[in-house]
């Protein structure tokens, strides 16, 4: 089996500069760091990650804590997943990931075996349970979501209030004065998702002020329940003309809800969701769009962590709360509302 010695003597180099050339702590000229990756082919060879560990008290592990939730849409929450598990192989992290039903027992595990270098946790509640023990933990943690409480961990999330006033306001400047908002299930916000209620509230009362009348309802999270509720929507507001999603499995099943009743976006109905680009692409929605961007969160979350598990942000710096600015891509599913 090859070791990093062998690695060097290909590359010309000497052990430390490959070494560093392969970790990235320390600055290394392109030309030599194609050698050492030339040479890492060329041999087959992997870090042995345990003695990488008792080497420097690293295991190059990241732990992702994240759960596919029965009231939330599988397909969303990969696109998160992927962001992270993405950017930590680009700065050489392995990912130890935890889809375990009890959080809390999944997070203590890895942080007192010493598993992993540091956390990233997806799914994050208001309050969630799990925040106790990450602040007690040896180990740096990044959230992708926001806490009520964001004391000692580094927090990135979408501008959710910003993302609903910025979908009612488009729909204002194009004349429409009757909204039907669909948000995640009912549930979600009783169990502490509170980016529900965040994006619900500020479109709520964007429209009190702009003299829209918004209809905020709740909607399922899987077929064929969400589609049969967002028939029922319809036929409750038939003056409505915009229709905005903060529902991913409700905006996978309106082109066939519409398609159904004879309807298009946006000669009918003018459509805005909230969900990824990759999303949209993956179901083939051709709706205009609130960019929910988790493959940046999921960068963000990694690179942030990664600084504090390498000790380039010093003990007393203090943690980060930042939001990704919501973006409208423009698919031309909006339009003026049809007048009579």
């Amino acid at each position: 089996m090859a070791t990093i010695g062998d690695v060097a003597r290909v590359a010309g180099v000497s052990r430390s500069t490959a070494s560093y050339a392969l970790s990235g702590k320390r600055a290394i000229s392109a030309a030599v760091r194609r050698r050492v990756e030339d040479a890492v082919r060329e041999l087959g060879y992997t870090p042995n990650a345990g003695a990488r560990a008792l080497a420097t008290s690293q295991t190059m592990v990241i732990g992702l804590l994240a759960q596919f939730l029965e009231d939330e849409f599988a397909p969303a929450m990969l696109q998160y997943m992927l962001g992270v598990s993405d950017t930590a192989r680009e700065l050489g992290y392995d990912i130890l990931l935890s889809t375990e039903a009890d959080g809390r027992n999944a997070l203590r595990r890895m942080t007192d075996s010493r598993m992993v270098d540091g956390i990233v946790l997806l799914n994050v509640a208001e309050h969630d349970d799990r925040l106790p023990i990450l602040r007690a933990a040896p180990q740096p943690g990044a959230l992708v979501g926001l806490p009520a409480d964001c004391t000692g961990v580094d927090v990135f999330d979408l501008d959710f209030e910003d993302a609903g006033r910025l979908m009612v306001d488009h729909l204002h400047r194009l004349g429409h004065r009757e909204l039907v908002l669909v948000s995640q299930p009912e549930h979600v916000v009783e169990r502490g998702g509170a980016y529900v209620w965040r994006l619900q509230n500020a479109a709520i009362e964007a429209a009190r002020v702009r003299g829209i009348s918004l209809h905020a309802t709740f909607a399922s999270s899987s077929q064929p329940d969400v589609a049969r509720e967002l028939g029922a929507l319809l036929d409750a507001h038939p003056q409505a003309t915009g229709l905005l999603v903060n529902n991913e499995a409700a905006a996978a099943a309106l082109p066939t809800v519409l398609h159904a009743r004879g309807l298009t976006a946006p000669a009918d109905l003018s459509v805005v969701g909230r969900y990824s680009d990759e999303f949209a692409r993956t179901f083939s929605l051709p709706y205009s769009s609130i960019e929910s961007a988790p493959d940046r969160l999921g960068r963000m979350a990694v690179r942030e962590l990664v600084r504090r598990i390498e000790g380039q942000a010093g003990p007393d710096e203090p943690h980060v709360v930042r939001f990704v600015s919501p973006e409208l891509v423009d698919r031309g599913s909006t339009a003026a509302p049809r007048e009579g």
